[in-house]
């Protein structure tokens, strides 16, 4: 997928449903972190008012959004960067009973009001159904690149997909392609498959409607296991037979021929010290680790210890840049200084916990490096 420009939160691709439990979620959920194992920038959007479960999906329950200059500052898991409106509930059981100028008003908030770095992708988990939730997704995003539409093999839910797809030409917006989720069941103990909801449905519909059929994803009670612990299962074990379906979906929709990024074996990480730690004070530390690391082996390399130039406007970002790096990891940073190193093609990760940068490095490379407050906003 090519467009001619791209905007600081990336292509967007929203990922539809006609209706609820369909595995929508899930799918969303397992797109963004593939596309974060591929070494993209992504950010993944959810927008599902009424049911947000990508914390759950994700293994975030318990984190909490913070705000910086009045923008949302996203939670990290790893290099992917999160917004859920399930991350702002005092708890899971929480309801959210609201009226229509108040979804419109948080739906604006999290599309126009979010400090995402540059990004390659957002992913977005949409409300389901054809209704004012998702009519305002639409009118406030603007321009995207398309929608993916899941469904299940069942005549019920296919129904409710030629309404889907009909709302996206009413609206403008292309239809990328259909997922048929639940095509099957893999049997746990002989791993064939069992056609309990039928099959067909989905490649029917797009055959109907003359637009891409994806592929199906077969119902594992794997999956369900690896949800409820929050964990990916492109990701927790890529060889399970869901996981290969779904990889196969994504390779059909993006382009995953190598970036200039992904064709460089190692990255640079670097991280402000006092003490040999991370100093929760950016831009006046004593010196700065920049760490070599391997993003497909997820190994930690040669650790440099490097005094920074006097402290003015935009030196750090162009000494940085010349020594390679590409990621800051940091305890606090003002929101102008995040600008800077966004010009200047940097990464920039807030709210890291005070750690040696290696353990640091290493927890980001597995995807556990879970962000804080910004501890030093000035």
């Amino acid at each position: 997928m090519k467009t001619p420009e791209e905007p600081v939160r990336g292509r967007c691709v929203l990922v539809m449903s006609g209706k609820g439990g369909v595995g929508k979620s899930s799918l969303a959920v397992n797109m963004a972190v593939w596309l974060a194992m591929q070494s993209r920038s992504v950010g993944l959007l959810d927008i599902d008012i009424h049911g947000p479960s990508v914390p759950k999906l994700l293994g975030m329950e318990s984190v909490r959004l913070t705000q910086e200059a009045g923008l949302i500052v996203p939670a990290l898991r790893g290099p992917l960067r999160v917004v859920s409106l399930g991350f702002m509930l005092q708890d899971a059981n929480t309801p959210v009973i609201w009226r229509g100028p108040a979804k419109h008003g948080v739906i604006q908030q999290f599309l126009n009001q979010v400090l995402w770095s540059p990004l390659d992708y957002l992913i977005v988990d949409c409300p389901p159904g054809t209704g004012d939730e998702m009519l305002s997704v639409v009118q406030v995003l603007g321009q995207c690149e398309g929608a993916v539409v899941v469904t299940t093999p069942q005549d019920v839910a296919i129904s409710d997909v030629r309404k889907c797809v009909g709302f996206c030409r009413e609206l403008k917006v292309p239809v990328l392609g259909i997922v048929e989720n639940m095509s099957g069941l893999v049997c746990p103990h002989c791993r064939k498959r069992i056609d309990v909801f039928g099959s067909g449905g989905g490649e029917a519909l797009a055959r109907e409607f003359q637009i891409p059929f994806l592929g199906g994803v077969p119902l594992d009670p794997e999956l369900a296991q690896r949800s409820d612990a929050g964990q990916p299962i492109v990701e927790a074990d890529p060889d399970a037979p869901t996981a290969q379906a779904m990889v196969q979906v994504f390779k059909s929709l993006f382009d995953t021929r190598p970036s200039r990024s992904t064709l460089e074996v190692s990255m640079k990480i670097a991280i402000p010290l006092h003490n040999g730690r991370l100093s929760a004070h950016f831009g006046h530390c004593e010196q700065f680790a920049v760490v070599e690391a391997d993003p497909q082996s997820h190994t930690v390399g040669q650790v440099e210890l490097c005094t920074p130039p006097a402290h003015e406007p935009g030196a750090l970002p162009r000494w940085l840049t010349q020594m390679g790096v590409g990621t800051v990891i940091a305890g606090g940073m003002g929101r102008r200084a995040q600008q800077l190193f966004s010009a200047s093609g940097i990464d920039v990760i807030v709210g890291a916990p005070e750690d040696e940068p290696e353990a640091l490095v290493q927890a980001f490379l597995d995807g556990r490096l879970v962000s804080g407050p910004n501890v030093c906003d000035h």
